[in-house]
């Protein structure tokens, strides 16, 4: 138990000095207000388009490395680097690399716990979990597939409980990275709407503007329609 805190303890203080400092380099370069200027959008999607346009493999790279530590160590969970990857790469690359990124970090993260954590986690939550024991030992591939396809529990989380149930690496890799392809995809195809609606406005586009853009609404429709399909999902899932 002593051993758990100082784990803890030493997570805690790592992440919070590693994003302090990042906000610290972050915030002398750029100030709030041009952050949140529209103009400074324009110019950046123009910046990232001319590096794209020149040499996309070392931006796909760049991307990819950044996502994987976005997830570890930083422990940031997928939407903000879905619609990022969307608004660079459009949806298919934007996909692929978000997608392989946030797959190579969640299971960064799984090792980590099934090295640190394993005993924590265990007696945190594997009562409330125990149902899921059996079918783990029945079809580990395919339920976790399954898993990770409904999700419903915060990404960091979703990363370390499989600890609880000893699943083998290569399984929860490839597991991930098929199960979020569905969210993922729609995440990343909203994200290259609002660069296509960022495009065709060079003043800030009014909220109808996009929302009605069938770059936007399409991907939201779809994506209620995949959060209620998940709902379903999780009740027989958790319960049976």
């Amino acid at each position: 138990m002593e051993k758990a805190k100082k784990i803890k303890l030493f997570i805690g203080l790592f992440y919070l000095t590693a994003i302090c400092l990042f906000l610290y380099f972050f915030f002398s370069k750029f100030s709030l207000q041009e952050l949140t200027s529209y103009d400074f959008i324009r110019k950046n999607r123009s910046y990232f388009f001319e590096i794209k346009n020149s040499n996309l493999f070392l931006l796909s790279i760049i991307f990819l490395f950044l996502t994987i530590l976005w997830v570890f160590p930083f422990l940031g969970f997928g939407s903000p680097v879905a619609l990022l990857g969307g608004f660079i790469f459009g949806k298919w690359i934007g996909t692929l690399l978000v997608v392989l990124g946030l797959s190579i970090g969640a299971t960064f993260i799984y090792l980590f716990g099934n090295y640190f954590l394993k005993d924590l986690i265990k007696e945190k939550f594997l009562n409330k979990f125990k149902s899921l024991e059996q079918k783990f030992k029945k079809s580990e591939f395919i339920y976790l597939l399954i898993y990770r396809f409904i999700g419903g529990i915060p990404w960091q989380l979703s990363c370390l409980l499989p600890t609880i149930f000893n699943v083998k690496i290569n399984n929860f890799f490839f597991a991930t990275l098929i199960g979020i392809i569905p969210q993922i995809f729609l995440a990343v195809s909203i994200g290259s709407g609002l660069e296509k609606v960022i495009d065709q406005n060079s003043e800030v586009p009014r909220i109808t503007d996009i929302i009605f853009s069938a770059d936007i609404y399409l991907p939201i429709l779809a994506f209620v329609g995949l959060i209620l399909v998940s709902i379903l999902l999780r009740k027989f899932f958790y319960k049976n």
